[in-house]
């Protein structure tokens, strides 16, 4: 497999912050790759120096074998980017806007095609004001490939949807890396990176501080499964701490999580002392350790900070 990306110790400063710290990962050919991060971890700015939007303070970065310091614009022509906000005239049609943006580039695809690609050929008359939130979230994809780019550059493509336009999102991201297309995403969705992502590049404070698979990081983290239990009789945390097999409890409301490495036999105790203490205990489950659990074993912070 061929690298589409390759960011070797890429640096940028802004006064005193540094934004990006020696920042080195590559990205393969048909690969959907997640960036993932708190709010100014340095993910934007990653994306946008490897986009040839802003120049390294240090560093190289290869796109498709290019030198994007030195061919940002030949760059360009072969990726395409979804920005987190993309803004559309309102009073245009949805072909309009297709033809226009295609009028950018030196090649693009028809009209036609790229808006049944995202499920809008039925939308291509519509004034965009018209449109739903998912479908604008649809033609933004469109719109970055329009060119039909080697590498495509997703920005939280489903922040803000309901989630059965999340899906729709996540069956156009699929379809295209079916048809042989590079893709790198940010997202604040776990579940989403898990679904989507063969690999994942966690960054805190400007640097890449995890790079795996989902199921690696999860494994290699060797995190507690949790049993969750919603107790609505006023049981205390401290009730749960004193059980044998519980490692860490957390609350929230009258929701408590047991977090164990002996999940089943937890549970099996738990519901024992339901029975025999006649406690108020509901939607007693299992839960196996997550990216998310991950993400916040790592950084020390929720996702969406």
């Amino acid at each position: 497999m061929s690298t589409a990306i390759e960011v070797k110790d890429l640096t940028k400063i802004y006064g005193e912050l540094t934004a990006a710290n020696s920042v080195s990962f590559t990205i393969e050919e048909g690969e959907i790759f997640g960036l993932l991060g708190p709010n100014g971890a340095g993910k934007t700015t990653t994306l946008e120096m490897i986009e040839g939007l802003r120049k390294p303070d240090k560093g190289s970065i290869q796109v498709c074998g290019m030198d994007v310091t030195k061919r940002a614009n030949d760059v360009k022509e072969i990726i395409g980017v979804q920005l987190q906000s993309t803004s559309v005239y309102d009073k245009v049609k949805v072909s309009e806007v297709i033809d226009l943006f295609g009028g950018y580039y030196q090649r693009s695809l028809p009209t036609a095609g790229v808006l049944d690609k995202v499920s809008l050929a039925d939308k291509r008359y519509s004034f965009v004001e018209a449109l739903s939130g998912g479908q604008k979230q649809r033609l933004a994809i469109a719109l970055a490939m329009v060119n039909d780019p080697e590498i495509l550059f997703l920005d939280e493509p489903t922040t803000g949807l309901d989630p059965q336009a999340r899906r729709n999102v996540w069956d156009i991201i699929e379809g295209l890396n079916e048809r042989g297309k590079t893709i790198v995403l940010t997202t604040h969705y776990m579940e989403e990176a898990e679904r989507l992502c063969e690999r994942v590049g966690i960054m805190d404070h400007g640097q890449i501080i995890a790079l795996d698979t989902p199921a690696n990081l999860i494994l290699k983290q060797n995190l507690d499964s949790a049993v969750e239990v919603i107790s609505s009789n006023g049981t205390s945390k401290e009730f749960f701490e004193k059980l044998p097999r519980v490692n860490k409890v957390t609350q929230d409301g009258e929701k408590f999580i047991l977090h164990t490495r002996e999940a089943l036999e937890l549970l099996t105790d738990i519901i024992r002392l339901r029975e025999e203490n006649k406690l108020h205990l509901q939607n007693v489950s299992v839960r196996e350790a997550t990216l998310e659990d991950v993400f916040l074993e790592l950084t020390g912070r929720k996702l969406r900070d």
